[in-house]
């Protein structure tokens, strides 16, 4: 029996109230950004009071903050189901593509420019400690026995990262694994980031073969 089944009344209507803020927050932030997020606001359409929401969101940081997390969400399950699957890292370079293409708005909150004013709480990335743990499971599998991982290994950016991992958590992903995963989410963050913001717009090239190209480039 799940949790929603052993709801009471209230709690499902609090947690249907809860859902559909969200929804207008979401709407406002493709409108006008996240900087301009306002519960105010989404109390006028949604044709309530600005203090009957408080009573859901104590305000818009705490607002921000679940955006947040059910974004990590998103992400985390749709690389682990991938990588359940049975997807290498090339395969989940393309799976976080096709996740940021699917909502760039979602994708900016997470990856994109701060919120001005607004400081996360401690806990709040926590789940992405599992999207890099997926892809640290991955990078290590391509990097064990690999031609040429020996040599990344030894490389000197490996070997600080390797007295440097809190990133990593407790995962133990040797040094070339490292290096990889760091140059994995750096450069196809990049690309992504880019893309998005319509930085090739006009350029004349095709961003699919961009990012192929670059992901091939990336990998053993």
């Amino acid at each position: 029996m799940g949790k929603s089944d052993t709801a009471t009344p209230r709690e499902r209507y609090r947690a249907q109230v809860r859902t559909e803020i969200k929804e207008h927050a979401w709407q406002q932030i493709a409108t006008a950004g996240a900087s301009a997020l306002s519960l105010n606001a989404i109390a006028k359409q949604m044709g309530v009071s600005g203090p009957a929401l408080y009573r859901y969101f104590a305000g818009r940081d705490e607002l921000i903050t679940e955006l947040i997390r059910d974004a990590y969400r998103s992400l985390a399950d749709t690389l682990g189901a991938a990588a359940a699957e049975g997807a290498d890292l090339s395969g989940l370079a393309h799976v976080l593509r096709g996740w940021a293409l699917a909502d760039p708005h979602r994708y900016f909150l997470l990856y994109g420019t701060p919120v001005p004013g607004y400081h996360a709480p401690d806990d709040t990335t926590a789940i992405s400690s599992e999207i890099m743990a997926t892809l640290l499971t991955a990078c290590a599998a391509l990097t064990q026995g690999a031609q040429g991982a020996q040599g990344a290994q030894d490389a000197p950016f490996a070997a600080h990262l390797e007295k440097h991992r809190a990133w990593a958590g407790d995962h133990s992903a040797p040094p070339a694994a490292l290096h990889l995963a760091m140059s994995f989410w750096t450069r196809m963050h990049g690309v992504l980031s880019l893309e998005l913001a319509g930085h090739f717009t006009g350029m004349g090239f095709d961003p699919d073969l961009l990012f192929a190209a670059e992901l091939d480039d990336l990998l053993p």
